[in-house]
């Protein structure tokens, strides 16, 4: 896929990856409809976007179009009338990148119901609820893409993790499902796996309230010391990625060794990563 020329939906763009991302398909001169929960990230990311631009526009042309949508990925109606908004600004979507998510410390007895419910509805259910908004309107471009952001715990499943991995692996399927459902048509589907990615997502993340407040910061700067690829290069990878149509997209060395021992190892995988991502 040529990027130049194309609009993208990003959600999750007001900050981390999703931010990233934006910067990265702007470079490639593609216009952008942002949408994020947070409205200062937003604008902070279209202003970080149009100095990106202006550094790189070497042939004077002009700027790419961006646009705001502040929504919350987990309220359904917000989401269903998101399509219209974005067509105020945009004649037209190509991409659409599925990257709004949040993080949910705690094993399985610890998380309450209520926090199980709130991960989901953000993670899986924005997901599907963003595909099922946008894919008519995908299907009208003559070469769309959506990008479905799962995770290196969509591969794997340590410990601690039941909701978050439940997610992802969520997504994970039912972006493969999705990818044989479109066979034939113009929209091609990549699904994500990133690994540890430099963002504050372990620092925002719910926590446990049966636990004290040292416990909970030596798990975030724990979980913080795996978190090392810039989410620049991240986006690198991922942009590049879905330009050359790869259906799955590893990001980081840690998601690639993780993809190798699960499908190795299916069962005992844990015996050779130990306590590594817990």
């Amino acid at each position: 896929m040529k990027l130049a020329g194309r609009t993208a939906v990003v959600t999750g763009a007001g900050s981390g990856i999703g931010r990233a991302i934006a910067i990265a398909l702007a470079k490639q001169r593609c216009d952008l409809a942002l949408a994020d929960i947070d409205e200062a990230g937003l604008a902070q990311t279209r202003r970080l976007v149009a100095g990106r631009t202006s550094e790189s526009n070497t042939d004077a042309s002009p700027s790419v179009n961006v646009s705001l949508h502040v929504l919350d990925v987990a309220d359904q109606k917000a989401v269903t009338v998101l399509p219209m908004a974005v067509a105020k600004f945009h004649s037209k979507v190509d991409l659409l990148f599925n990257n709004a998510g949040v993080a949910l410390g705690g094993s399985f007895e610890e998380v309450s119901e209520t926090d199980f419910q709130w991960l989901f509805n953000i993670n899986f259910w924005g997901v599907v609820g963003m595909t099922r908004a946008f894919l008519p309107v995908l299907k009208q471009s003559d070469d769309a893409c959506i990008v479905n952001m799962s995770s290196l715990f969509g591969l794997i499943s340590p410990p601690g993790q039941t909701a978050y991995s439940a997610s992802k692996f969520a997504v994970r399927g039912f972006s493969n499902a999705l990818r044989y459902e479109l066979a034939g048509t113009t929209v091609a589907l990549s699904v994500v796996h990133p690994g540890g990615v430099a963002t504050s997502i372990a620092k925002n993340s719910r926590k446990p309230k049966d636990r004290s407040a040292a416990q909970v910061a030596e798990t975030v700067a724990r979980i913080e010391k795996l978190l090392r690829m810039p989410p620049e290069r991240a986006a690198e990878i991922i942009v590049d990625g879905v330009a050359s149509g790869k259906a799955r997209i590893l990001v980081g060395a840690d998601a690639k060794v993780s993809s190798l021992l699960e499908r190795l190892m299916p069962v005992s995988y844990r015996n050779v990563l130990g306590r590594a991502f817990e």
